[in-house]
Order: C-alpha cells, then structure tokens, then sequence
C-alpha cells in the first residue's frame, strides 16, 4: 500500500477530484442544514439519540445476548465472527453448504471492511453490487471514497467511460441513460442469484430485527428474492428498541443526504413464515466484532455510537480537499481517522489521526454528538506514545524548550532567523527551506518573516513629551 502523504499527494493534483468534492459536499451541507431545521427540537432529538446510543454500549455484551436470542426466535441462524477472515470463512461457508453460485449484494460497510467479494470470487462464486455506486465502483476496480457516496469521486464523463469499456454498452454521460442501462443489466442478476448479502443499518434488540435503509430498493430485492439471505453486521450497530430507532431514523438520513427520510426503511424479521408469499427461505445474521470489543474497552469506547451519516466528512476542509481514497481504508473522513487505527491498530495508521485541522466542525455536525477531536488527540497521544521520535526532533524541540524560557535567548535566536531567511527569502517568500524544516516547503512556501520584529517596532515608536510630572506616552 502507498504511503499516506504520497495518497495525499496524488490527490492534490487532481484538480477534477477537488471540483467533484467541493460541489457535492457544499450541497449535503446546505441540504443538511435545512432538513435538521424541519425537525421539532432537533437539539433534543439528537440528544436522546445520543444518549440511547451510548447507554446501549454500556452493557453491549447484554444487549447481544438479547439480540440474539430475538433473531433465534425469528427463525433466524446466528454466527459470531471474532474478525474479518472468519466472517468471509462462515459467508462462503453458508454459501457452498447450500449450493449457492450467484449472490447479489446491497451496500454494506462492514463487508467492505472484511474485504468479502474478494473471498467470495476466490471461492467461486459470482458477485455483484446492486447499489449503483457500489456497481460503478466494482466496474471500475476501485473502492468507495465516501461512506454513503461511494462515487462522490467521479464524474458523469467518468462513469459513462467505465460501464462502456466494462459492459460494452454505447458511451453516454446521461444520468438517466446511465440509470436505466444499470438498472437493466442489475435486473437480471437479482432474478438469477441465490444469495443476498446485506449489511445493517441497525438491529433492534428488543424485536430482534434488522433495519435497512436505502434509496433505490436494492436492498428490498436483494433480502427477498434470492432463496438464502445473509446480513453481516457490526456488534455496535444495536438500538434499544423501536422507540430509540425512530430517533435514529429521524437524524440518519437528515443529516447523510438532508431527507427527512430514505426512501425505503424496511424491518427484516426472519425468513419467509408458512403461508407467506415474498421473503427468503433461510436467514443468517454475522455478528461482526473486528476489533470493536477493543475499542469498547478503551477511550475510544464513543466512536462506536456512530451512526455512519458521512455528516462529518462533508463538514471537514481535511476530506473536501483530499477525499476519500487518500485514507487507505474502508472508513474515510474523521470517524475513519478513529475507526481505522481502532480497528487495525495505531501503529501502522498513525498519519490518520493527523488529517484533521481539529476545527470541531465534524463535531458540531454529527447527529449524535461524537466528541471526534478529543478522539483524534487521544490517538496522537497513543501515536507519539509508540512511535519512536528521530533524534534530530528530540534535539529541536529541546532547544526550543531551552530559547522559550529565556527571552533574551529567544530573541538571539529569533533575530538569527530573521537574517537568514532575508537571505533565502526572493519577493518575500521562501521557496525552500533547508535540513528539518523542508517538509514545510515541500508543497508551499513560506512567507518571509517582517525585518522587524512586532516589540522591536513599539519599542521605537515617537515618544509624545510628558506633562510635567508625569510618565512620558507612545504617540497613538
């Protein structure tokens, strides 16, 4: 995998990425910000949301156990998956033990995370995404760069040159066109699959059903069309009970796209009953940990309160510039900045928690509350606190200490810097910066500092004369 910065780079140049992601997060943003204004007490909304989400976590073990119990009683076959190898191992499981050769799926995060269509293909089996940005994107080889907008990346021009070269239909950018040639080809593939695979939006404890929520009916199709029916889904995704699901219906989609509500909202509650038309034959749930009991049990225990809105992506400067891709991992955005290295460990993600200008506004934005800077600076602390510092940092931030606590040193020093970058400086900007300090320059330069320094200048202002017996005052 490439390096962070060098993700970061490669999207800097993109002058269409940096278009397509200020256009389209500007627009949820202001979509966002009227629909929460349709919401009666929408402050109060977001605090009883928040305080369901949070109170369940505190005893998620408990709430498991009922949860299951529940999807037993509805007919449903339960499996737990300690990470992301054993979820995929249990799904090809499932589908090799019932015959299954073709599945068709709906959006899933958490299917992304265990990175399943790639086991599934290597088991045999046919997949495809029905969500027709998840489509776009498996056409085109790539991965999601938004959580609920996996091609927010990409242009109509883009899309209409993936499914001509991936498909072979005629070039067109139309959108509707686009639609409908999708819409065809998808079609088919749900009335052929015998495996749907779904993920959850939620899973209500006390009724033991899970929620999806959806703008296209994919997911309506995929849960009751094919013959087996499989959803993977994280152990934090539970509400209490229908009551606290409403809450979370209300501010889900007003705050990911600015609805006052998804299209479709469907409840499963189990296979296809005796004497039922529609629906499955056979149901599993994967309950999904991947290293969310770790995070549970440490100061990162709130980030798994999210609801996966985006809201905080389509607030923060660090992703309307860089977007999605240049976080390396399924979670992009600030939650992906915590979600990543919980999940995966801080040592190899220990960039992430750093794209972030600790502004607050994914905090103010996200429905329920999340405290996401104070998370970001726990990682870096954990970052700082594992990473073994270069020597010549040590001894810079030493000698920084050292001139700060005296003022007549920091003055030397700083008076030295003026001169030597008045020799660097062309126009008043330094193009280049040498030994440590090169990483400031490396994509900006620096404005020269002022001949001058700001007590320097008071210090010679003109001097009015003072009255008689009194103190003479700088002329204003």
């Amino acid at each position: 995998m490439s390096h962070f910065l060098d993700r970061v780079e490669t999207a800097l140049r993109d002058p269409d990425l940096k278009t397509a992601l200020g256009r389209a997060t500007e627009r949820l943003g202001s979509r966002r910000s009227v629909s929460l204004d349709s919401l009666p007490d929408s402050d109060a909304v977001r605090d009883m949301a928040r305080r369901a989400k949070l109170g369940l976590l505190r005893d998620l073990a408990g709430n498991l156990e009922t949860f299951e119990k529940n999807l037993i009683k509805n007919g449903v076959q339960v499996h737990w998956a300690e990470d992301g190898a054993a979820a995929n191992r249990i799904m090809v499981d499932i589908a090799k033990s019932r015959g299954c050769k073709r599945a068709v799926k709906s959006k899933s995060m958490a299917t992304e995370e265990t990175h399943l269509n790639h086991d599934l293909l290597e088991a045999g089996l046919e997949v495809l995404e029905t969500d027709l940005g998840e489509y776009i994107v498996q056409l085109a080889e790539t991965t999601p760069s938004h959580i609920i907008l996996p091609i927010i990346h990409m242009t109509k021009e883009s899309i209409g040159k993936v499914m001509h070269e991936k498909i072979k239909v005629p070039y067109t950018s139309d959108p509707e066109k686009l639609a409908k040639i999708a819409r065809a080809k998808l079609r088919e593939a749900f009335l052929s699959a015998d495996l749907g695979i779904t993920g959850a939006n939620f899973g209500v404890v006390d009724s033991g059903a899970l929620v999806l929520v959806s703008n296209e009916g994919n997911a309506r199709l995929v849960t009751t069309l094919p013959r087996v029916h499989v959803a993977v889904m994280g152990i934090e995704k539970l509400v209490p009970s229908l009551s606290d699901l409403d809450l979370m219906i209300k501010i889900l989609a007003r705050s990911a796209t600015g609805q006052k509500i998804t299209t479709y909202t469907s409840l499963v509650t189990g296979p296809r009953r005796e004497g039922e038309a529609d629906g499955c034959q056979e149901m599993h749930v994967i309950l999904l940990d991947n290293g969310r009991s770790r995070i549970l049990g440490g100061p990162l225990a709130e980030i798994l309160g999210c609801i996966r809105c985006g809201a905080c992506l389509n607030a923060c400067p660090v992703y309307k510039n860089v977007g999605g891709h240049a976080y390396g991992d399924t979670y992009p955005g600030p939650i992906g900045s915590i979600v990543t290295p919980g999940l995966r460990g801080i040592k190899a993600w220990k960039e992430l928690p750093d794209a972030s200008s600790l502004c607050g506004a994914c905090r103010d934005v996200c429905p329920v509350r999340l405290d996401i800077p104070r998370m970001l600076l726990e990682l870096r602390k954990q970052a700082v606190d594992e990473a073994s510092i270069p020597w010549a940092l040590r001894i810079g931030l030493w000698g920084f200490g050292v001139a700060a606590s005296r003022p007549w040193l920091y003055r030397a020093g700083a008076g030295l810097f003026r001169w030597a970058s008045g020799l660097m400086a062309k126009s008043g900007w330094i193009r280049k910066l040498p030994g440590l300090a090169a990483g400031w320059t490396r994509s900006r330069d620096l404005k020269a500092p002022a001949p001058k320094s700001f007590q320097e200048l008071w210090r010679q202002r003109p001097v009015r004369p003072a009255p008689a017996g009194k103190e003479a005052a700088p002329v204003r």
